[in-house]
């Protein structure tokens, strides 16, 4: 198992020529590391065209979002099925902007992690807190609310990571500081315990990280990798975090 998951949401970013370009680059990279896993998220008209593109041997391949049916009249969604057959490893489910702009609540959530979990795919499911819900001292048990919620009927977790993300941390430029972040993953580590009997789930953080404040964020105990927006988009920028991580194993 690698140390570190090191994933980009490149989020309603790049058309096809930019997405090729991006991957290109990270293809040019020759030290890849087994101790670090890379992964792309790109929006879900790339995934097929990516997937005969890349080596999959180095760069997992996710998604961005699923709906929790199989089949149906869900139009304009995605099915787990549809991301498996375009060899999709890994799917993001409940970013804050699922949750905040497109209403999206835990049991909703809840349905699709498992559901995918059920399918074989790798879930990295995200909770975190606004800026409010900081201020006011709830944001554990704001994260305690969504593990509890989302992780209903979860049983085997092999295929399950958990992001951290500060709502108020993105797209912001703001980042917690180090103190917040070693605070905030040992709760999440503490409550995976309770909740398994163990905690072999990676951590990840997704507030802001970029070249410049990754060393920093990954060496705190618990933060078991990033979950990358903006830095994503900018191959050199996000290999120099992978390169980071590499050279934390």
């Amino acid at each position: 198992m690698s140390k570190y998951l090191i994933a980009g949401n490149w989020k309603m970013n790049t058309n096809l020529d930019e997405a090729k370009s991006i991957t290109d680059r990270l293809h040019s990279y020759l030290d890849y590391d087994s101790e670090v896993e890379l992964l792309i998220c790109p929006p879900f008209t790339h995934l097929s065209f990516l997937s005969e593109l890349i080596d999959l041997s180095r760069i997992s391949l996710g998604a961005q979002n699923v709906h929790s049916e199989k089949n149906g009249a869900y139009t304009g969604e995605i099915s787990i099925d549809m991301l498996l057959s375009v060899g999709c490893e890994y799917v993001i489910i409940g970013h804050s902007e699922r949750r905040s702009i497109f209403g999206e609540d835990d049991k909703f959530i809840n349905k699709k992690v498992v559901n995918s979990l059920n399918a074989g795919l790798r879930v990295i499911l995200c909770i975190g807190e606004t800026l409010e819900q900081r201020e006011k001292g709830e944001t554990f048990e704001i994260l305690e609310n969504q593990l509890e919620k989302g992780l209903i009927g979860v049983e085997k977790i092999i295929n399950l990571k958990i992001a951290y993300e500060p709502v108020w941390a993105i797209g912001t430029g703001k980042t917690a500081n180090k103190e917040q972040i070693s605070e905030t993953h040992e709760f999440i580590s503490k409550f995976l315990i309770k909740r398994f009997g163990e905690n072999n789930i990676k951590i990840l953080y997704g507030g802001s990280m970029n070249a410049e404040n990754a060393e920093e964020i990954l060496s705190i105990k618990n933060v078991n990798g990033g979950l990358i927006g903006g830095a994503s988009l900018k191959p050199d920028s996000f290999l120099s975090i992978y390169n980071t991580a590499i050279k934390l194993c």
